[in-house]
């Protein structure tokens, strides 16, 4: 089997403590992300761990944020407290504040960000268990003491044209039992415990906590992908295998794809490439028309987004998302347009933002904001 060393916790067979859970989950500052009824997060605490995350941004590009430390900096932040309601050791932090969070955590490191959103939605689930496995769970993610995150795409956007479920759920033993593939999960070989979704025998959907030391779990070696190889993203095989907990799927809210983080991530993106172009524009004046054009369409978005987040509107997110993946590219490739050659080289930020821009094309993307994009490639009109 392929994952952590697991030191074991009473409380919790098969997971292990990263932090110490008496610690409280604020920095040594003392400046909490999230406070309650806040519609945003203290800006201070915010810059101290932006700050952090832009430091060891590299580092955590090669060996993931997990190793790199970043993991714990947003869990002593408070970052991790605000996704997890008050009553269960969080701080429930509204969406608006977790939103802006996300867009700047986003442009200093995306990598960081990407593994937030995973473990982010695998919280989201478990917030839908019973009570014991709430109180067992949520407030050590609050605090980061445990770590996880979420294998779901075989129930929403991957391999669902093979017909045959890729990971099927059973009780012929006596319990539930999970046999087959997740083919994505972030950070598989640097977590605790594994969120996943199957398909019962009689095709309902179910969620379930799998520790990933769990005997029939094998993790296949991180992939080597075009961007974010850092977010440690691999296949997971299960071969029998007992989970920890099941969540029905009336309750866990069932599978969301193209859901507002994605915007925030690529509006984090946005404005990181947009420092690099303005950043040129500083020392060549015809810039900076284009570098304004592109902040205003920004704004654009960041209006098109809180307004989603505050009424709850539905109807525009796919289209939202399209135009923010749009605008993520297009401002990209201007920072690598302005940065010429330079920008052209392994190592430079241009470099990176354009191939990181690029996985917003594929990652959580629906079949709708897919055909707006290639719609939009092919110059076809919709």
């Amino acid at each position: 089997m392929v994952g952590p060393v697991a030191r074991r916790p009473e409380s919790i067979p098969g997971v292990q403590h990263r932090f110490d859970p008496r610690r409280p989950w604020f920095n040594h500052n003392g400046l909490n992300m999230f406070t309650p009824n806040t519609p945003a997060p203290n800006p201070a605490a915010l810059a101290v761990l932006c700050d952090a995350l832009g430091e060891r941004a590299a580092v955590t590009a090669e060996v993931g944020p997990w190793k790199s430390g970043a993991f714990d900096l947003l869990a002593r932040s408070g970052a991790l407290a605000g996704f997890i309601p008050a009553a269960d050791g969080g701080t429930g932090a509204p969406e608006l504040a977790i939103l802006d969070a996300l867009v700047a955590i986003a442009a200093r490191c995306l990598t960081t960000a990407l593994a937030l959103t995973q473990w982010a939605s695998a919280s989201r689930i478990i917030t839908g268990s019973e009570d014991a496995v709430r109180a067992t769970w949520l407030p050590r993610l609050a605090a980061g003491t445990v770590t996880t995150t979420v294998g779901i795409a075989q129930l929403s956007t991957s391999r669902r044209h093979l017909g045959a479920p890729a990971l099927i759920a059973s009780t012929a033993h006596g319990g539930w039992r999970l046999t087959g593939l997740c083919p994505w999960v972030t950070g598989a070989d640097s977590v605790d415990a594994i969120v996943t979704g199957a398909v019962g025998q009689d095709g309902q959907q179910l969620f379930f906590i799998v520790p990933t030391d769990s005997p029939g779990l094998v993790i296949a070696p991180p992939m080597h992908m075009l961007a974010l190889s850092g977010s440690r993203t691999s296949s997971v095989a299960f071969t029998d295998v007992a989970p920890s907990a099941v969540i029905e799927p009336r309750t866990a809210g069932g599978v969301r794809t193209g859901g507002l983080a994605t915007t925030a991530l690529a509006l984090g993106s946005t404005v990181a490439a947009l420092a690099v172009l303005e950043g040129e524009a500083v020392h060549r004046a015809t810039l900076a028309p284009v570098a304004e054009a592109l902040r205003a369409e920004t704004r654009g978005i960041e209006a098109r987004l809180r307004r989603a987040a505050t009424d709850g509107d539905t109807n525009d997110r796919d289209r939202l998302r399209a135009d923010a993946n749009g605008l993520v590219i297009r401002a990209a490739q201007a920072a690598l347009t302005a940065t010429k050659g330079a920008g052209f080289v392994e190592g430079h930020p241009a470099a990176r933002l354009v191939r990181e821009a690029h996985f917003f094309l594929v990652w959580s993307c629906p079949q709708t904001v897919a055909g707006i994009a290639l719609c939009e490639l092919s110059r076809i009109e919709m």
